[in-house]
């Protein structure tokens, strides 16, 4: 069966009187005690499984540097680390809106920038590697990320081994600059991972997001994008596949508060095995002053098994009606019977028909990565995600 339905603000960018009230997008505060334990009653916790969390949400201890790092930098590009204090950071305009990152955000004593210069056309990405150890002692961390006016460049964030990370990622997106930015969740089966994204998108600056989420016992992102003045862009791209026992929740709210200017959020998920969980929530908030604007919000979910679960809820705040375009869809369901009924017509298996349909949901959204090394990894793990499902399709079928 099939279903379809069709943050923190820069204070210089929204007045404190055109604040919106709204319990998708709480108000923000650096003091954690602003922000209650949460109970999951709450709106922006409702579909978390808080007690998987190891204490991230309460007061569990948080230290700075659990994660080794690995940079691989081309010229001009610098990485450097910085104390909590510096200028830098909170240059993105982000304030904590959950428990979490205040927590995250007060723990790291020590932040990482990236820094791409001025007019500065970087060809390699820029990679940094987390790696984890373990999982017993939680980890606090806090990532800058500049692309300053007029340059071009991408950056690649890597997370994988074991651990319980609570993390912030600011991205700071400089006047005609174009960034990419490709966070890639792939833990071992036993790692959670909260991480919030903050992003400040300049005057007809471009930034393409992506995150991928293939690893973790539970990993929630939540992604935030507003923007510093008109003509600026956002694309917002999602893959996640969950297996059993998995919670994988992705978050997003768009906060169009200037005018003329653009985003457009597309996810793809696939589920197997009983207990797998997806989340995505997505929201988009037209202010007055975005006259102009034009948006639109996706996501498609593919269940490849019975006992596996997706939950999507996109949302539109809309308070002008000048606007250029709006729109958004969530669906959510099985294969598709009449791909399956072409591929299996011209003599292919049926689970290698399978196999291809996947492929290809998956595919439209790794295309557009455009940074071929990454794009190939992320078929690779389809593939190897594709591979367990052939055993856990067979067990059900003699089930």
């Amino acid at each position: 069966m099939t279903t379809t339905t069709e943050k923190p603000v820069l204070a210089n960018a929204v007045e404190t009187s055109d604040r919106v009230a709204s319990h998708l997008h709480p108000e923000g505060s650096f003091e954690v005690d602003q922000h209650p334990v949460p109970t999951g009653l709450e709106e922006i916790w409702r579909f978390t499984p808080l007690k998987r969390l190891r204490g991230l949400h309460k007061d569990a201890a948080l230290r700075t540097g659990g994660l080794a790092v690995e940079v691989e930098a081309p010229e001009p590009v610098t990485v450097t680390e910085v104390a909590a204090g510096d200028a830098v950071v909170g240059s993105s305009g982000y304030v904590p809106t959950d428990r979490i990152s205040a927590r995250a955000w007060q723990a790291a004593e020590r932040v990482s920038v990236v820094t791409v210069p001025r007019e500065a056309e970087v060809a390699d990405p820029i990679v940094l590697r987390h790696r984890g150890e373990g999982r017993e002692e939680a980890t606090a961390g806090h990532t800058v990320i500049v692309a300053e006016p007029h340059s071009v460049a991408t950056v690649v964030l890597i997370f994988t081994g074991s651990a319980t990370v609570a993390d912030v990622v600011e991205v700071v997106v400089g006047d005609g600059a174009r960034l990419t930015v490709v966070s890639l969740q792939d833990w071992d089966d036993d790692a959670v991972h909260v991480s919030h994204h903050a992003a400040h998108v300049g005057r007809d600056a471009s930034l393409k997001h992506i995150s991928v989420t293939f690893g973790g016992d539970l990993v929630r992102v939540n992604t935030d994008v507003n923007y510093a003045g008109p003509g600026g862009e956002a694309e917002l791209l999602g893959l996640y596949f969950a297996d059993a026992g998995q919670h994988l929740e992705n978050r997003l709210f768009v906060d169009h508060n200037q005018p003329r200017t653009k985003s457009n959020v597309d996810y793809k998920g696939a589920l197997q095995g009983d207990g797998a969980h997806a989340v995505w929530i997505g929201d988009v908030l037209i202010r007055k002053v975005a006259e102009g604007i034009e948006t639109y919000e996706s996501n498609k979910n593919l269940l490849l098994t019975d006992g596996a679960r997706a939950d999507s809820v996109p949302n539109l705040e809309i308070e002008t009606g000048e606007i250029a375009g709006a729109g958004h869809a969530s669906t959510t369901g099985r294969f598709d019977d009449q791909q399956l009924f072409y591929l299996r017509s011209r003599g292919i298996p049926e689970e290698e028909a399978r196999r291809l349909v996947v492929h290809g949901f998956f595919a439209d959204i790794v295309r557009r990565i455009g940074v071929p090394d990454i794009e190939q990894k992320l078929m690779d793990a389809v593939e190897a995600e594709l591979a367990q499902h052939v055993g856990v399709a067979d067990e059900q079928q003699v089930g």
